[in-house]
């Protein structure tokens, strides 16, 4: 199918407006001169120039004819990173902002925090068009793995933060916690204590939990400990026979699954006159804020959240503008004694 007239006269103008023949607020050839050219009637040069005009890219002044319009500076695009966290509202609970922040300020990328809910009636396409790459706490691994299996599909750049989510390619940053469940039990066994129990906060026990658990009961191996807490025993949560559990097996240390979990412990075995940590030893997990304020202030095992976020960061807009797919990383963790703990 043959292209209409009326085309070929923009087609020639606007080719002309590239290359430089005609500058910008150069006059066009008049409707009678286009219609001469192009052996065409004055309605159909006419109609080729109003189409231009319309555009933007050329205006009319009465009376005296068509002139190129100055091209307007085309707005840069600002390069944007999404991070959606489920904490979002209280970094004290892991402030991974505060090594992601340098990052992407150097590399000029603004990044838009939020809650994993953000994705809610958001498609694929949406955060495709508005962001250039996005970090994802995985909070829990099955949550909105359409729209992140669709990203992939469109090899969007994500890197997940502190889980592995096996299902999708996407690289992932995590702390150690494997060793840090190990390196809690360790030390307990090297105070004297004998029988260290492990306490869990949910009954579902998130990724990050299984490989602390693993860690705690390598610990138990290595130092030929006789107890440790079963997976299955229910007891072991964090409940009204928690304090039961640890009286009937005759329980001095505990190593929990986060700090919440050792505060929240301690809080009920003082209550009952237990005393913290004469009679039992507290480790936590994450050094969260409220590690150092409460009374005794918790021995934990401190994830490098700054250092996650600072990696994660890199790995990320190396992908955006170099398009290197990074693998996996693994950030070590290290321990804060504090006085929860005491030699048995």
């Amino acid at each position: 199918m043959s292209k209409p007239l009326y085309k070929k006269i923009i087609d020639d103008l606007l080719k002309s407006i590239e290359i430089g023949e005609l500058p910008e607020n150069a006059q066009l050839p008049t409707e009678k001169e286009l219609s001469q050219k192009y052996d065409v009637s004055r309605i159909t040069s006419k109609r080729a120039l109003t189409e231009l005009e319309n555009q933007g890219l050329i205006y009319r002044i009465q009376g005296k004819g068509s002139y190129v319009q100055k091209r307007k500076p085309m707005k840069k695009k600002v390069a944007r990173i999404l991070f959606l966290i489920p904490f979002v509202n209280d970094l004290s609970l892991g402030n991974f902002n505060e090594g992601l922040a340098p990052v992407t300020n150097e590399h000029h990328y603004e990044v838009i925090m939020s809650s994993a809910e953000f994705l809610i009636n958001k498609q694929a396409s949406d955060i495709i068009e508005n962001f250039d790459g996005m970090i994802y706490y995985a909070h829990n691994t099955e949550d909105f793995l359409d729209t992140l299996f669709e990203l992939s599909i469109q090899q969007f750049p994500v890197i997940i933060l502190d889980k592995k989510i096996h299902d999708l390619p996407y690289p992932t940053v995590q702390s150690d916690n494997f060793s840090g469940g190990e390196m809690a039990t360790n030390y307990l066994a090297a105070q004297g204590h004998q029988r260290i129990a492990y306490i869990f906060g949910e009954s579902t026990l998130p990724q990050s939990v299984r490989q602390r658990y693993l860690g705690y009961i390598h610990g138990t191996k290595e130092q030929d400990l006789t107890f440790h807490t079963a997976l299955t025993d229910k007891q072991a949560c964090l409940n009204d026979n928690v304090i039961a559990y640890l009286r009937e097996n005759a329980i001095t240390g505990v190593v929990c699954e986060n700090d919440l979990v050792a505060i929240s412990l301690m809080n009920q075995a003082k209550r009952v006159g237990l005393d913290i940590p004469n009679q039992l030893s507290v480790i936590g997990f994450d050094n969260i804020q409220a590690a150092a304020l409460v009374d005794p202030s918790l021995t934990t095992i401190a994830q490098d959240f700054k250092g996650m976020g600072q990696l994660a960061g890199k790995m990320l807009i190396e992908w955006i503008e170099k398009q290197v797919i990074p693998t996996d990383q693994q950030v070590p963790v290290k321990q804060i004694i504090r006085h929860s703990t005491k030699e048995n």
